[in-house]
């Protein structure tokens, strides 16, 4: 009994040894694949991107090149069976009768030795044939000229000539336009044979070919047309909602096209309306809000005035003017100043006035703007944006410099300090509403944390944004980019 248990303990420690050598080879089998896979892989990754930066971006390009690719590969097709069949057998059949003329005419010289001068056998090649003939003393025939790149009728005619005619023979199909010279070496002389190319060669092909050509550019205008009546919607679309984006008004915009860019075009005038069905909504629920806490304001400043003159008076006097102060910077971000329409703003002025401002309050300033100054904004959301991050550099610093660039995209306005600038890792989180740091770079005059929230929240309303950075002055840099 223990020697079939020692039998079978050897059986399997040989079934799992096999098994292992097996896995091994299994694993080095599946390297080798991925060594040979990787660089197949990585080539087809290298194309795909190629290929991603050749291709057209607009939905136009690819509308047409996803007509004028098939109609490209039809027409090459159809021209190359044209080409192969059809052309080529006509050119065959015309090139096999006039080598069996010539042919005939060979006969007759061979079997006919009385005609010495040939003037019967050149009379009716010419008449009834259409062939000049004559013959030419027994010389060498010339060395073979070039041969056209492309030409049914230099191959058909050759072929024709080695299969029914046998005897040494040179052609020319290229020297002239019209006509076609035949040398055959017979034994005593050299026939030479001037044929018609019309005669040889289906010369109105071509006008298969043009009339092919000239149908597929029709189709290509009647598609470039209709596409662009079809996209003309889809642009149209995408403009209004970038407006829209921007805080600007899109008024001549209605739904057109076919039907499913009409659909996305209600589905956006339906949006534009409930976003501001709730703007209006909540601006008119904070202006309530913003009555009655300002009538118990007044009546708190009345109720004060009456009381006299003492500490504890001008003590809570301070704090209703305080709380007035964050009253109002809480509606101001509620807001978002979304009543304000976008009218062409001097931006260069704009930035003349924050210069001014900022140096009547005991600030060192600069302004440089380059570009065209004039851009579509919210006058004073966008003077208040600025506002904002100019009296948060002056608070910390002693010197500011804003900068104002207009391109053919962008109006880009950056405002350098001095002071000691904000760590990278916290640069986002300033931007967050009532978030108030130990240096307080994000404060503003009442001490509610909403300047700099603010401010990003009048860029993004017309379409940009507010990012923070290292300045070279030494402190912080504040750009502010919208597109114009």
């Amino acid at each position: 009994m223990s020697g079939v248990v020692t039998s079978f303990d050897d059986g399997i420690g040989r079934l799992r040894s096999a098994a292992g050598r097996l896995m091994a080879a299994a694993n080095a089998a599946l390297h080798v694949a991925g060594r040979v896979a990787a660089p197949i892989i990585h080539a087809g990754d290298r194309f795909s991107l190629w290929l991603k930066s050749v291709l057209p971006k607009g939905l136009y390009a690819r509308a047409l090149l996803i007509i004028i690719v098939p109609m490209v590969v039809l027409q090459s097709v159809v021209a190359f069976m044209f080409m192969d069949r059809q052309w080529g057998l006509i050119t065959r059949y015309l090139s096999a009768a006039i080598t069996q003329e010539i042919a005939t005419l060979i006969d007759v010289y061979k079997t006919y030795p009385q005609d010495a001068d040939r003037a019967e056998l050149r009379r009716i090649a010419q008449s009834r044939l259409g062939l000049v003939v004559d013959f030419l003393p027994q010389t060498q025939l010339p060395p073979p000229g070039p041969k056209p790149f492309f030409s049914q009728l230099d191959a058909a005619l050759s072929d024709e000539i080695r299969k029914q005619i046998g005897l040494p023979f040179w052609i020319d199909t290229v020297g002239r336009s019209s006509i076609v010279e035949i040398r055959i070496k017979l034994d005593d002389t050299v026939m030479r044979v001037f044929a018609r190319r019309a005669d040889i060669y289906d010369a109105n092909s071509w006008m298969f070919l043009l009339w092919m050509v000239a149908t597929s550019l029709v189709l290509l205008t009647v598609a470039i047309l209709f596409l662009r009546n079809q996209i003309r919607p889809i642009v149209r679309l995408a403009d209004a909602a970038e407006a829209f984006g921007k805080g600007r008004e899109a008024p001549n915009f209605r739904p057109r096209g076919a039907r499913e860019v009409r659909r996305a075009a209600a589905a956006f005038l339906e949006m534009k309306a409930r976003i501001e069905r709730a703007i209006e909504q909540r601006t008119a629920m904070l202006a309530g809000v913003s009555h009655d806490l300002r009538t118990v304001l007044t009546r708190f400043k009345l109720e004060l005035a009456l009381l006299g003159q003492s500490p504890e008076a001008e003590a809570i006097k301070r704090d209703v003017d305080e709380m007035a102060g964050m009253l109002e910077a809480y509606l101001a971000f509620a807001r978002g100043d979304s009543g304000e329409q976008s009218a062409p703003t001097d931006i260069a002025a704009l930035l003349d006035e924050l210069k001014i401002d900022s140096e009547r309050h005991g600030h060192r300033a600069s302004v440089a703007f380059h570009g065209r100054p004039e851009v579509t904004v919210r006058p004073a959301a966008f003077k208040r944006c600025l506002s904002n991050l100019v009296s948060n550099a002056a608070r910390f610093a002693s010197t500011v410099a804003i900068t104002g660039h207009r391109d053919h995209r962008w109006l880009t306005v950056t405002v350098d300090d001095d002071g000691p600038g904000i760590a990278p890792h916290l640069r986002e989180d300033v931007f967050k509403p009532f978030l108030r740091l130990d240096d307080a770079r994000n404060q503003d005059e009442s001490g509610t944390g909403l300047g700099l929230a603010i401010a990003r929240d009048i860029a993004r309303s017309h379409g940009g944004d507010i990012t923070l950075g290292d300045s070279p002055l030494g402190g912080l840099r504040a750009t502010v980019k919208v597109p114009v």
